[in-house]
């Protein structure tokens, strides 16, 4: 392996990838540097070109294939290398898994330092494709391509897009013909959306202005195969925008829950805003196991319902309740951990910082006739106290599944207070969670460890942990 002597740009030959990186990039080393090369498998040799340099590594992509890694196979995606979403699907699944796992490993070993059994196999997705509930679409009236020669060429409406847009670029939005990670009916309602458009002459955003009629477009979708969709517009126009939707109502009857809402902001965020229902419900229902769940359009779920089961009966498993255990649910959501364990509790206490989450945790209680669930909103530093404890309980087991930032140091400190006989820790994020088990490993010892892929072709991983008293 060497490096050619021209200055700018920077090019390396005959780079071997060592192993799989942070944020679906892979690793490999010249000159005694980091190399982070974009698309690159493991045991591949290639030559890159790089495309950013920063202090501690350098970013490339790949030029030239010159020996394919035996883990390399053929995307399956016409997008693939544009499209951001499934970095890794030109590696076997079965690597994907493997790299996983060593995600978790190394997030233990390295950041957390501490004692763990050894790790289980990884529980991959028996849907590596079609997996989503959820997805978000922009329009653009300036589409984005790899050839600007061939943009300036286009007409007026063969500019307009409809897609995801470009890794960390707000501005940036290509057209999507085909994305594989909804069921399909998500490609036949956006590019019948797209064609409507165009057809009838809408305006479509402009990302740089911040103006214009057609903005988002939302689809949501359960496991009975019925849909949401929630289009976003940058300024009212009842009468287009009443054609459109009576269009979408008619063709697709598949959606059952059509709405629309008005978002005049300078930020995409539909959370804040007024959300108007149109045709059918203001809401899906997801069955998990024999439990309901209501989803209105500002609920989070997760997003791979098919493996939320298997993640939640993992976690279930853990907790090893015997029917008289009380039970704090912190980061609870929309109670989807509570509800899912309550039949095995005593009681459930459920908290979270989001109010409308809350209500729907509330909801969702209701409408599966379970009494034994309270739900509480607040920050849950602040919220989480001696205090709290004292009114509602000293819990026996604590269920955490926290955003991706891990747990705020004085939720920690708490815990090592009250002294829950387990914990069981769900993370979306191995090295936050690495970090957090560390602060708390004087008291616990972690007994079970086990990785759950949520997200077939990304770096992604989820991860539980058992932490029992000492």
């Amino acid at each position: 392996m060497g490096k050619k002597k021209s200055k700018e740009p920077i090019f390396y030959e005959n780079l071997l990838i060592e192993n799989a990186g942070s944020e679906g990039k892979s690793i490999a080393r010249a000159d005694g540097k980091v190399v982070m090369v974009q698309y690159a498998v493991p045991g591949d040799i290639v030559n890159a070109k790089v495309i950013q340099k920063k202090r501690r590594f350098e970013i490339a992509a790949i030029t030239e294939i010159v020996q394919a890694s035996p883990d390399r196979i053929d995307t399956f995606c016409e997008h693939a290398g544009t499209c951001g979403g499934c970095k890794w699907q030109q590696m076997s699944y079965e690597s994907q898994l493997k790299y996983k796992q060593q995600q978790v490993q190394d997030a233990f070993e390295r950041i957390g330092k501490f004692p763990f059994p050894t790790l289980p196999p990884i529980l991959g997705s028996a849907h590596t494709t079609e997996y989503r509930n959820k997805v978000e679409f922009s329009f653009t009236d300036r589409k984005w391509l790899d050839n600007l020669d061939e943009l300036d060429k286009l007409s007026k409406t063969e500019n307009v897009g409809l897609g995801y847009h470009i890794t960390g670029r707000f501005d940036k939005v290509f057209d999507v013909f085909t994305c594989h990670l909804m069921p399909k009916l998500n490609n036949e309602i956006r590019n019948s959306v797209r064609d409507f458009c165009k057809q009838h002459d809408y305006e479509f955003y402009n990302l740089y202005g911040q103006n214009g009629f057609m903005r988002n477009m939302l689809l949501r979708t359960n496991l009975k195969g019925e849909w949401m969709l929630i289009m976003s517009f940058g300024y009212e126009d009842t009468a287009k925008r009443e054609a459109l939707l009576d269009f979408i109502h008619e063709r697709f009857p598949e959606i059952t829950a059509l709405m629309y809402v008005i978002n005049e902001k300078k930020n995409d965020s539909m959370y804040d805003l007024d959300i108007k229902v149109y045709k059918g419900n203001d809401h899906l229902i997801e069955t998990i196991e024999d439990l309901n769940f209501y989803i209105g359009p500002k609920s989070f779920f997760q997003t791979n319902a098919y493996q939320t089961i298997e993640l939640y009966k993992k976690a279930r498993e853990f907790a090893q309740l015997t029917g008289n255990e009380l039970v704090y649910d912190l980061y609870t959501g929309v109670g989807t951990i509570a509800l899912f364990v309550s039949k095995l509790a005593k009681k459930v206490v459920g908290i979270e910082s989001v109010e409308q989450a809350i209500e729907d945790a509330k909801k969702n209680a209701a409408l599966n006739q379970i009494t034994n669930a309270d739900f509480f909103a607040g920050d849950m530093k602040d919220l989480l106290t001696q205090e709290f404890i004292e009114t509602h309980g000293m819990p026996d087991v604590v269920i955490t599944d926290p955003p991706r930032a891990g747990m705020h140091e004085d939720v920690i400190n708490q815990l090592l207070q009250v002294r829950p006989k387990k914990i069981v820790y769900v993370s979306c994020n191995p090295a936050t969670q690495a970090r957090d088990i560390a602060l708390m490993t004087e008291v616990y010892e972690v007994e079970k460890v086990q990785a759950v892929d949520m997200c077939p072709h990304t770096h992604h991983v989820e991860n539980i942990a058992l932490l029992k008293l000492k």
